[in-house]
Formats: structure tokens, sequence, C-alpha cells
């Protein structure tokens, strides 16, 4: 079982990091000290190991954000709600469908039938939620799959995001599959992620963390400037 690893990106925000295999996904708990709430971010192929983290630390989770719908971002809310049953699964409106459909969240493709319980609640871009004592703006950014979102968290030094299967560390999420485009995806980084301050903290599915100002500069495949164009 992996050991999470737990950031400290402002003074009072902590984030759990914790990989599973096979896909190397990046599940988050986001929570402020002195507060048992905390937000449980993707869920993947090792539940247990964010249960153990949740009731080591005395947390218990306000809700689960998916960020979009495929399998390995998704795996582990059934388990994560045989244990917190009220706990509501957030989602964008686009890729809801997928938590039900094998074929749809790619599970099916590798041989293996993953589903989750399916949303409470569905997200539309611009919404502002208020979990957990946090306030998260929803940008959805669509490329990676059509109904991806990514949650921003304002409002402190460093803004943190957590940007799903968007922007990774010198690279982007795939745009190969069945409902993806990358022009949409480099225009959606554009717009909505490199105008955030260069010292915005990226939490990717995948991968280290990264800055956007690093980005800007050094991703080769969405540099700042050029490429497809932002709107």
């Amino acid at each position: 079982m992996p050991h999470p690893e737990l950031l400290a990106p402002a003074a009072d925000l902590r984030v759990a990091r914790v990989e599973s295999a096979p896909f190397a996904e990046n599940s988050y708990v986001v929570f402020t000290t002195g507060t048992p709430a905390c937000l449980v971010v993707d869920p993947g192929f090792d539940p247990d190991a964010i249960v153990d983290f949740l009731r080591g630390h005395g947390l218990e989770p306000a809700a689960i954000l998916l960020t979009h719908g495929h399998s390995d971002h998704i795996a582990g809310t059934a388990a994560l709600r045989r244990h917190w049953p009220a706990a509501p699964i957030l989602i964008g409106r686009g890729d809801a469908p997928k938590l039900t459909d094998p074929a749809a969240n790619l599970s099916a493709a590798f041989g293996f039938a993953v589903t989750s319980p399916p949303a409470d609640r569905l997200l539309d871009d611009g919404e502002r939620l208020d979990l957990a004592g946090l306030a998260i703006d929803v940008f959805e950014i669509p490329g990676h799959s059509s109904g991806h979102v990514v949650f921003v968290l304002p409002g402190r030094v460093p803004c943190v995001v957590l940007a799903g299967d968007v922007l990774f560390r010198g690279s982007v999420g795939r745009t190969d599959f069945p409902d993806g485009d990358f022009s949409a995806l480099a225009s959606g980084i554009r717009r909505r992620l490199y105008t955030l301050p260069d010292d915005t903290l990226v939490l990717p599915g995948h991968g280290p963390p990264t800055t956007i100002g690093h980005e800007k500069r050094h991703n080769p495949f969405v540099p700042a400037t050029g490429g497809p164009p932002a709107d």
C-alpha cells in the first residue's frame, strides 16, 4: 500500500497525495488544519490507502470530487461510499455517464469493468462550491474527456489547482480517446489556467506537482504562445 505524501501548500491547507497502480494515478485528500471535514479528489484503485489516511487523521469526507470519469480516477468511489454513505459524488455534467458505463470510462478496453455510484450533483463551468470550509471554483476544460473539470482553490498564496488529466509537469492529458480534442484542451489551458498567477500550484492526476509559471515557460505541448489559437 502506498504511503501518502502530505503537502502543505499554504499555512492552513493540507493535501495528501496517494499514488495508485496500475496507472500511477494521483488521488488527493484536501483539508484545512483544525477541522475534520475534507475533500477526496479522484479516488483511484487504492481506496484502502485513502480510508486509512482519513481514519488516521480523524477526517471525514464532505464530498468526493471527480475531475473526469475515466476508470483510474473513479475506481475508489464505491469503496469510499461504503465507509461514508452520505458523502456526495460530484462530477462535470458532460462526464457523468462514464461513472456507470465501463466502455465509456475505458475500463472495458483493459478487460475489466469499473463502475461508480452515480453522481449526486452535476457540475457546470463557472460554479463556486463551498465544501469542507473551502471555496472551490469549477473550470470546465474539455479535450482529454468531453466533460473534464478542474478544481481551483482561490484566495490563498499560492492558488491551488486540482488539474486531473488536463495539465501535467511538462505534458498534457492524452487526446486520442473517443471524445478527445487537442485544440479544445490547448485552448482551455491557455484561457483558463495560464491566466492564473505564475506561482499557482498545479496538482495533476499523474506525476509530480508543477506551477503555472513553469508550464507557461517550458511545456512543449502547450507553450504560453503559439500553437492552436486560444479562442
